[in-house]
């Protein structure tokens, strides 16, 4: 193999098989010397890639974890696989990579042979995902497209449904997604209001990118906060939140943890006080996703929902028993 930049991804391609490789092996495989598979393997770690080699009369090389992540290089069936969980994630704005989630799906699916993009809608239709307590969730083409057209500065246009149901066209310069653990929500300027707005994904409709470019605006605030802002002005009204758990601070997920009460040591119950919008019963629901023991001390309506959640999966458990 004469082509070198060719033979450096043939190379790469064969470390990221968890293996070690001898040197003679990779030199038979890319039929070329032994001298040229020492060249490479030096280019590789100055593009950034950390090849580690063992001493001994063959010699070998493997890829270990370094410092940062460099690029990857992905069979047809990997691609697929990574595409379709990031769609779910992202379609269901998963907390804590949400953002992420989006953004390296919007790069994953700009390289994406078609043929490997029929493949991974065609899993994605025969998916189904567990929503959120209200059931919103977004067609992850669209939080692509649309993040493809932040990262580009390109205009976008779409179909809007409206709190009331009234349906308008848009056409917006995107500035930034937003995620709020439950929703995603679009930050843009509308150029035929001459405003900032606020979009909920969820309600939009065939979003597609103009081509037309624009020189980003400067948003008068940070972007999470202009969507607390809209939230707070039409919203559900925030709640206070007190929870007992069973545990020690540290056992907690991160979103609670910031709001766990000072005091008690490890090991021990542990209060946390919030404000919450969200729904009781999807709020239930995430409590009971941490996996720990808790008791609602307030308000009610959480209580109550986190009972009936509880009866719910009880009897769920006492059918399946029955079943068998």
């Amino acid at each position: 193999m004469t082509d070198t930049p060719a033979r450096l991804l043939s190379l790469l391609s064969l470390l990221q098989t968890p293996r070690e490789w001898p040197g003679s092996e990779l030199a038979a495989r890319l039929r070329v010397s032994a001298r040229t598979i020492r060249r490479d393997i030096e280019r590789l770690r100055e593009l950034g890639y950390p090849v580690e080699a063992t001493l001994g009369a063959e010699g070998g090389y493997r890829l270990v974890a370094g410092a940062a992540m460099p690029p990857l290089l992905l069979d047809d069936e990997e691609a697929v696989a990574i595409a379709v969980g990031l769609r779910a994630g992202a379609g269901h704005a998963i907390e804590g990579v949400e953002e992420a989630s989006v953004r390296a799906l919007a790069k994953l699916e700009q390289v994406l042979p078609s043929r490997l993009r029929h493949r991974v809608g065609t899993l994605q239709s025969a998916t189904i995902a567990l929503t959120r307590g209200d059931g919103a969730s977004v067609d992850p083409r669209t939080l692509t497209t649309m993040a493809s057209a932040v990262a580009g500065s390109e205009r976008l246009r779409f179909g809007y449904r409206a709190r009331d149901g009234v349906g308008s066209r848009r056409l917006v310069e995107p500035y930034r997604l937003v995620s709020t653990g439950s929703r995603w929500y679009l930050v843009a300027y509308d150029l035929e209001r001459e405003d900032w707005r606020t979009f909920r994904v969820d309600r939009v409709a065939d979003a597609f990118a103009t081509g037309a470019r624009f020189a980003p605006r400067e948003l008068p605030m940070d972007a999470e906060d202009f969507v607390r802002r809209g939230l707070g002005s039409h919203g559900a009204r925030p709640y206070a939140v007190e929870v007992a758990f069973e545990a020690g601070a540290a056992e907690l997920p991160e979103w609670l943890r910031a709001a766990a009460a000072p005091g008690g040591p490890a090991g021990t119950a542990t209060v946390v006080r919030f404000e919450s919008r969200d729904a009781p019963e999807w709020l239930a629901a995430r409590l009971a996703l941490t996996g720990l023991p808790f008791k609602v001390r307030e308000p009610g309506s959480l209580a109550e929902a986190a009972r009936m959640l509880g009866a719910r999966l009880s009897g769920a458990g006492s059918r399946r028993e029955a079943d068998g």
